[in-house]
């Protein structure tokens, strides 16, 4: 019965009996109408769906030739020797570290206590030995071992990198010449190779940048006369503690082996050269940062004022001649030795690596950095000067007569990859601040800049020599204690300032900073 009844319905809708026909004919032309334009849309979705792109970063080239069953080291101790690159390699232990949450022995300031012998109270956060774990340790120091083995774990990596010292010196002369005294006096780096001891006292403040530089910074006496039986002990020294020595002039091999040493993915020593100075000087001088935080810190740490001033300066000149080079390899003997010792011991393990292997990586590392600097920086990596870039936060620090160059982000990257690029930029004053920020959360504001000459103070007052209090730091100038009571009383007891003249107070094992400025 039901369907006849339907079969009639059919029949009178046929036929145009319920309701005129066009009506229907319309009806069953929109229907056809809208389930084709379904139809093809499904078609197009599914046609117009396709994979997620992969990051240049998860790619099987990030983690580079297999290494077989090892496992990454996770506990690096770092020593971070001037004018060598080091700027660039610590980059690489800021990127790994964060990108595992691992933990760093960060300094109050920006460096550990240099150039005082390192101090473990100089890290941030250091309760005692083993209190709390830290993974990794990179900032500038004079090395001290017995101090540092109280805060980094028993089975920590040491290694560190040497430059050759006349390349050293032409660094150091232009980034430190408004800094050292012996510097300062000379004209050019030829005047000062020619007579180092007419410019030289032992003596004045950062001088060390001077002479044996690198005998300095692995914590032994820079000043010491040389002698074969000095050098080969100080040597000795380091080559029992530091598991490999890199080299910077062989900046690619070093990070092959050392990539191979900690057991890790390619990508993690793929790097752009961070602070590097412009070789060729431009018609403006010093990156017109003058405003930016960077060069308020310098004005603040007590350097400004030079550099400011010496920005009507001409560049150094840094040139040389074969007899000039000869006269700075004798002035740093104690260092000549040095590098030419670990360079030999360097390229033993080369040897011992592989040189065909060695050849194959290195080519793959610079293939990954090509690939990189395309993804992530603007111009195909060239770097720029300070004032061109656009993003203040990544701009690097200026100091010296020379300007120090970074990079800009390629603009349009997506989230994953811009983070991951930044990563790889960002300098090292700026990424210290970062690493402090996530690691110490908590932590208090720095204390106002001091008052204007004449204001009051509610500090506690520490007089230099022969000043109210009767106190003194090691340098003989006022420090300022924030607060009061027995805690203040006993860091007056233990006070010293830093280099970059942040006043540093310890108390047992709490440190009271009043940081006057950033200084790298």
């Amino acid at each position: 019965m039901l369907l006849r009844r339907k079969a009639r319905m059919l029949r009178l809708l046929l036929c145009g009996r319920v309701g005129p026909v066009w009506m229907w004919k319309a009806l069953l032309l929109f229907v056809a109408i809208a389930f084709a334009g379904q139809l093809l849309g499904v078609i197009f979705n599914k046609s117009s769906v396709q994979p997620v792109a992969r990051s240049v970063f998860s790619s099987p080239e990030a983690r580079g030739p297999s290494l077989g069953s090892c496992r990454p080291h996770t506990h690096i101790m770092f020593l971070k020797t001037h004018k060598t690159a080091s700027s660039t390699v610590l980059n690489m232990l800021y990127r790994f570290g964060e990108e595992r949450d691992l933990s760093f022995a960060l300094p109050l300031g920006y460096q550990l206590g240099y150039p005082l012998p390192f101090n473990a109270h100089r890290v941030k956060g250091y309760r005692g030995p083993r209190v709390m774990e830290f993974h990794i340790m990179g900032n500038h120091m004079r090395f001290n071992k017995p101090e540092v083995e109280k805060v980094m774990p028993e089975d920590t990596y040491y290694f560190s990198i040497i430059r050759d010292p006349v390349a050293l010196a032409e660094s150091s002369f232009a980034y430190y010449k408004e800094v050292a005294p012996a510097f300062r006096k000379a004209k050019g780096l030829g005047d000062f190779a020619d007579d180092p001891k007419k410019y030289y006292d032992p003596r004045l403040r950062n001088n060390h940048y001077a002479r044996n530089l690198l005998w300095f910074d692995f914590g032994m006496d820079h000043n010491a006369n040389f002698s074969l039986a000095l050098a080969q002990r100080g040597k000795a020294m380091i080559h029992r503690t530091f598991k490999l020595i890199l080299v910077s002039e062989y900046f690619d091999q070093s990070m092959i082996l050392l990539r191979h040493a900690l057991c890790w993915p390619m990508d993690a020593v793929v790097s752009f050269s961070l602070n590097a100075r412009q070789q060729k000087p431009s018609s403006s001088s010093m990156g017109g940062i003058g405003g930016t935080w960077m060069g308020k810190a310098a004005l603040a740490a007590g350097v400004g004022g030079r550099v400011g001033r010496s920005q009507a300066k001409a560049v150094p000149n840094l040139s040389l001649t074969e007899d000039q080079r000869e006269k700075l390899r004798q002035w740093n003997a104690l260092d000549w030795y040095l590098y030419k010792a670990f360079n030999q011991t360097f390229w033993e393990e080369v040897e011992r690596f592989g040189h065909a292997h060695m050849e194959q990586e290195v080519a793959l590392l610079r293939s990954r950095r090509d690939e990189l600097a395309r993804v992530c920086l603007r111009d195909a990596g060239k770097p720029v000067e300070a004032h061109r870039i656009r993003d203040k936060g990544i701009r690097p620090f200026q100091s010296g007569l020379v300007k120090i160059l970074g990079y800009e982000l390629q603009p349009g990257l997506d989230n994953a990859t811009r983070t991951a690029c930044l990563r790889m930029i960002r300098p090292e004053i700026q990424y210290k601040d970062v690493l402090d920020n996530k690691q110490f959360p908590r932590q208090q504001a720095p204390p106002p800049p001091p008052p204007p000459p004449g204001q009051h103070n509610p500090g506690l007052v520490v007089g230099g020599a022969g000043g109210p209090g009767g106190g003194s730091s090691r340098t003989g100038q006022r420090l300022v204690v924030v607060g009061g009571g027995e805690a203040a009383g006993r860091a007056v007891e233990d006070a010293e300032r830093d280099w970059d003249r942040s006043h540093l107070i310890k108390s047992n094992l709490t440190s009271l900073r009043r940081d006057k400025g950033r200084l790298r």
